[in-house]
C-alpha cells in the first residue's frame, strides 16, 4: 500500500477562520485500553479534542522536546544556513548524531539529524546557534511556548534530557505539534523514514534512519517525534492525515505507544470527516446613482472543514452585505462577507466581491434640469 504523504499543512486560502470548535469530545465508542498515563487525540484545524486521558498533568516528555527545538531552529535560521559546530555543544550524554567541534553542517541537515536520529548533540548545536547558550535558548523556548498557548510546560533543556522542572502535558504537546506542522520544512523532514545528510570537517555524506516506527506501521502517519528517558518512560507525538483530515496524537509515559496511537487514529477518523459545503447562492446588489441598477457579486467556494461526522446538514451560510451600494462601484471591491456556520459556531468568513464595476450617473446641469422641466410641462399640455 502506498503511504500517503503531505506537504505543509498551512492552507493558502485567502479567508479568515474563527476557531471556535474547541475541546468538545465527539460522541461514539472511544478507544479503550490506552496504556499511556496521559493521552490525547487532537484535531488541529478547529481545536477539537476527540479523546483525552489526563491531558493537563505536566510530565517529563523526553526527546519530544526536540519538536520545539526544531521549530525554533527553522524559524530563526534559513534552512541553508551553514553552521560551525561549537565544542561545548557536543559534550552531552545520550543519543548523538556524531557531531564534533569544528564540523560544518547546514540548519536543514542539523534539523534532519535532530528529528530522525534524535541527536542530543544536534539539539545543543541548535541552541547555541539560535541563542548563544542553552539557558538563553530555554528562555526562547518558554517564550514561544507561551505564544502557542502551552500553559502546562516548562522547558529547561533543548534535547529533553531530564533537568529541573523540564516537563509538559499531553495537551500542550498537541498544541506544539500543530504549530510545528504549519512549518513546511519541518513537515517534510519529520515524515521521512530515511535521509542522507552532509556534515563533518571535511564534509561527508551520512545516512540516517527515523526512530519513529509509526511511519512504517500506519499508512496515514506523517510524523512527528519519539522520546524516552528512564524518568519519562516512552513518549510519542505523532500526526496522521486521511481524506483531508489531519489528526495529532500524544502519549506520555506509555506502555504500548504504537498501538495506542493507531487505536486513537482509527477512532478519530470515524468521528471527523472533511466536508465541503455547497457555495452560497449570491443575490445581485442594488446600486443607487449608477449607470446600472445592480451589480453581481462573487465569493470563493468554501473549503472543506473537518467536522463531526453527520453534522454537515447543520452547516449554513449567512450573507452579510448592505441593502444597496452607492455608485461608483469598482470591480473586485469587497462589499460584504459570507459566513459559514455549524449551528451557531463560525467556521470561516469569505470576502464578498463585486464582479463588475458601475460608474456614477452624470449629474445634470441646471440648464439640463430646466429643459427636462419644460419638456414635462409641454407633455402635460399635449395630453
Amino acid at each position: 500500500m502506498v503511504k500517503r504523504k503531505i506537504g505543509a499543512l498551512a492552507g493558502s486560502l485567502m479567508l479568515t477562520c474563527a476557531l471556535f470548535l474547541t475541546a468538545a469530545p465527539v460522541a461514539g465508542a472511544e478507544p479503550f485500553g490506552v496504556s499511556s498515563a496521559s493521552a490525547i487525540l487532537y484535531e488541529p484545524a478547529f481545536g477539537q479534542v476527540l479523546y483525552e486521558k489526563d491531558i493537563h498533568t505536566p510530565r517529563p516528555m523526553a526527546s519530544t522536546t526536540k519538536i520545539m527545538t526544531a521549530l525554533l531552529g527553522l524559524e530563526k535560521c534559513a534552512p541553508d544556513t551553514e553552521i560551525t559546530v561549537p565544542d561545548a555543544a557536543v559534550r552531552v550524554e545520550g543519543t548523538a548524531l556524531g557531531l564534533r567541534g569544528g564540523d560544518k553542517i547546514t540548519m536543514v541537515d542539523l534539523i534532519t539529524g535532530l528529528l530522525l536520529v534524535s541527536g542530543n548533540d544536534a539539539a545543543n548545536v541548535v541552541a547555541y546557534t539560535v541563542s548563544g547558550s542553552i539557558p538563553a535558548f530555554a528562555e526562547e523556548m518558554n517564550r514561544r511556548a507561551a505564544e502557542i498557548g502551552m500553559k502546562d510546560t516548562t522547558f529547561v533543556t533543548p534535547s529533553g534530557l531530564d533537568e529541573g522542572e523540564h516537563s509538559s502535558s499531553a495537551y500542550d504537546m498537541a498544541l506544539l505539534a500543530a504549530e510545528a506542522m504549519k512549518n513546511e520544512t519541518f513537515t517534510q523532514i519529520c515524515q521521512k523514514q530515511n535521509a542522507v545528510i552532509r556534515f563533518g570537517n571535511p564534509v561527508r555524506e551520512v545516512s540516517v534512519h527515523n526512530h519513529n516506527k509509526l511511519l512504517a506501521l500506519y499508512d496515514d502517519a506523517v510524523g512527528i517525534k519519539t522520546g524516552f528517558t528512564k524518568k519519562s518512560g516512552r513518549c510519542l507525538v505523532s500526526a496522521a492525515v486521511r481524506d483531508g483530515v489531519t489528526l495529532i496524537a500524544v502519549t506520555l509515559k506509555a506502555g504500548d505507544d504504537w498501538n495506542d496511537h493507531i487505536s486513537m487514529y482509527e477512532y478519530g477518523f470515524q468521528q471527523v470527516k472533511a466536508v465541503a459545503p455547497p457555495a452560497a447562492a449570491l443575490p445581485a446588489l442594488p446600486v443607487a446613482g449608477g449607470t446600472a441598477d445592480e451589480v453581481t457579486v462573487t465569493a470563493e467556494a468554501p473549503p472543506a472543514f473537518p467536522l463531526p461526522a453527520g453534522s454537515e446538514s447543520r452547516v449554513r451560510a449567512v450573507i452579510e452585505a448592505p441593502q444597496f451600494l452607492l455608485a461608483p462601484v469598482e470591480a473586485g471591491q469587497q462589499v460584504g462577507t459570507v459566513r459559514y456556520l455549524l449551528d451557531d459556531r463560525e467556521l470561516c468568513r469569505i470576502p464578498l466581491l463585486t464582479t463588475d464595476g458601475v460608474e456614477a450617473r452624470p449629474v445634470a446641469t441646471y440648464g439640463e434640469r430646466f429643459i427636462r422641466y419644460l419638456k414635462g410641462l409641454l407633455a402635460g399640455f399635449a395630453g
